[in-house]
């Protein structure tokens, strides 16, 4: 189709503001999906996208719309994740559009994610058109989202159009605008083609299925393409469009998204926002290409040690459809064999666990999940470490830097105080504060990410009572006052419960991980200590009493020295048991403690 007639688009929201619901309208509407085939979440194709109503991988589809104008337009609608840590994926998928639709919940109003993903279209010049979703609802209130999108967002309520995506009230008025206002693609000029490789899939019989977006030329099957990032030549074998199957067309043409195979058998050779050209008369690279980075990295094992293989090749299998995730084998005293694993946040560190889980029968358990240090030693060297097993010892590090999140919270006035008391306790900062309407403000701030992994959103929805909501982007490297945690359990460090904390927060985490061990762990014959250091200084200790039998039952009346004698005999013997005794501390014990 020429490029005149083409359209290509995104949604972008906050979780839960109705996205998928109205990429299903969408495709019911244009008559690509028939009203037999209809389903709801039709592009969340995992049991896990439907249960959590959380898009995990974007999804291409080409739609022909036949306009009032008369004419037949092709749209090309690419779906986005909405959460915080697939961002760098929302940011591929709008590079290959020209417009984006702004779901905002009628309801609920701006979001931080609404904000965040605001931006990041506005950043690549992308026509927004906001839709104020959810209108059919008892309690919306489409008077204070419009008031908000001004206030907050500066884009004129005119501009909005009201829709319900769930009764089908104004799709018509939505794929008219996306008509009108999104502007054609235009090609960029270059000698010869110029495509966005923005995501893939494996394929078993395929191989690596790469979906583009043709920026310039042309792309069919026979011809011979380079992907500039990993320098490789291959030849296309087959291209065509999603409905939301794919289905093969004869070739891909400016302006159009599709997908292509070629004889590529590992997605680690497709990277992600390469740019694909011609081989013999190549063009230059599109912006916008960066590595992706793990920023959150855990140690998964398998609970039984003989499922260590079949753990591996459902590692390899679950890479092939998930190009962010990373993992290399380690050992643990106390675990055995296993991974450490890199992800781009919690979400989808919590979203690969459960895959494993389902999708491999695999029973794993994670260690606690830390970030990645920047340790500069005394010899001016600077090293990552992401395992508080390769941490140097305290005697050659100079400075300890970590990573630093800028955060937006979103909360309503009355509970302003408790937000900042919350974001105080993790050690971050609050830069300003910005007031979004009468009942909300919003509250920007720094705080190192190693203190946002665990509990930091359920805090905040519950100090809101749900209300609140919050986002995040990665920031600067800050020098911290980092130190390393040991667990020794009758002096012998445990290297499954090391951690690397503030130094401030050491007591209290050392107490509380001694106090639950003692809880686990067996009694045995002899005393046991439990002990949290840093460095040689403890800072915590717990004891388990040892087992006694009554050696004194036989001795019945005479002297009290008697008694004394049998007692002393069997404290030499409990001394002696316990410099040679080791203590066996049970699988349930370790699954126990860091399930906490």
């Amino acid at each position: 189709m020429d490029a005149a007639h083409i359209r290509n688009f995104s949604i972008i929201a906050h979780i839960d503001h109705g996205k998928t619901t109205l990429s299903d309208r969408l495709l019911h509407r244009t008559g690509t999906i028939a009203t037999r085939d209809m389903s709801d979440q039709l592009l969340d194709a995992m049991d896990l996208e439907r249960e959590r109503g959380i898009t995990i991988k974007a999804h291409p589809v080409t739609m022909l719309y036949k306009a009032k104008n008369g004419e037949t337009y092709e749209l090309n609608l690419i779906d986005t994740p909405g959460h915080v840590d697939f961002a760098y994926e929302v940011s591929r998928s709008l590079s290959a559009c020209e417009g984006a639709l702004l779901v905002i919940d009628a309801a609920q109003g701006v979001e931080a994610q609404t904000v965040a993903n605001y931006h990041l279209a506005a950043k690549l010049n992308l026509t927004i058109i906001p839709v104020i979703n959810k209108i059919d609802l008892g309690h919306a209130n489409v008077p204070q989202a419009l008031q908000q999108l001004e206030d907050v967002l500066a884009v004129p309520s005119e501009w909005a159009i009201p829709c319900s995506a769930k009764q089908g009230i104004g799709i018509e008025d939505i794929l008219e605008a996306i008509v009108e206002r999104v502007p054609p693609p235009k090609p960029t000029g270059e000698r010869s083609l110029q495509a966005l490789a923005f995501d893939s899939y494996f394929d078993t019989y395929k191989g690596v299925v790469t979906h583009v977006r043709v920026f310039n030329g042309e792309i069919k099957p026979g011809m011979m393409i380079k992907l500039l990032h990993s320098g490789r030549n291959v030849e296309v074998k087959e291209v065509g469009s999603f409905n939301p199957k794919p289905y093969i067309r004869e070739k891909l043409e400016t302006g159009e998204t599709g997908y292509m195979t070629a004889n590529i058998k590992s997605p680690a050779d497709v990277k992600m926002g390469d740019t694909i050209t011609d081989a013999r008369n190549p063009s230059g690279e599109l912006p916008g290409f960066k590595e992706i980075h793990p920023m959150v990295f855990s140690g998964i094992y398998p609970i039984n040690t003989a499922d260590y293989e079949q753990l591996k090749t459902s590692m390899g299998k679950l890479k092939l459809n998930d190009s962010a995730f990373v993992y290399s084998s380690e050992t643990s005293v106390a675990l055995g064999f296993g991974f450490r694993c890199g992800f781009l946040g919690l979400l989808h560190l919590e979203i690969v666990q459960e895959r494993l889980r389902r999708e491999y029968n695999m029973d794993i358990i994670a260690t606690y999940p830390s970030v990645v240090y920047k340790i500069q030693l005394s010899d001016g060297t600077v090293k990552e470490v992401d395992n508080p097993a390769f941490m140097p010892d305290v005697t050659y590090i100079a400075k300890i830097e970590e990573p630093m999140v800028k955060t937006f919270v979103i909360c309503p006035n009355e509970n302003i105080g408790d937000m900042m008391a919350l974001i105080s306790e993790k050690r971050g900062s609050v830069d300003h504060t910005e007031t979004l309407d009468s009942r909300r403000v919003m509250l920007t701030g720094l705080i190192p990410l190693n203190e946002i992994l665990i509990d930091f959103h359920d805090r905040i929805k519950s100090i809101t009572r749900g209300f609140g909501s919050m986002d995040y982007e990665p920031d600067e490297y800050r020098e911290s006052d980092m130190v390393k945690l040991d667990m020794l359990v009758n002096n012998e460090p445990m290297d499954a419960f090391s951690c690397i904390v503030h130094r401030t927060k050491a007591d209290g985490r050392g107490r509380a991980l001694a106090e639950k061990l003692k809880e686990v762990i067996p009694r045995q014959q002899f005393q046991v200590k439990i002990q949290a250091a840093i460095g040689g200084k403890i800072v915590a200790s717990e004891t388990i009493s040892a087992f006694r039998k009554d050696v004194t039952a036989k001795c019945y009346g005479g002297d009290v020295s008697r008694k004394r004698k049998l007692l002393e005999k069997q404290k030499e013997g409990k001394k002696r048991m316990k410099s040679i005794g080791n203590v066996n501390i049970p699988q349930e014990a370790f699954i126990e403690v860091l399930k906490t």
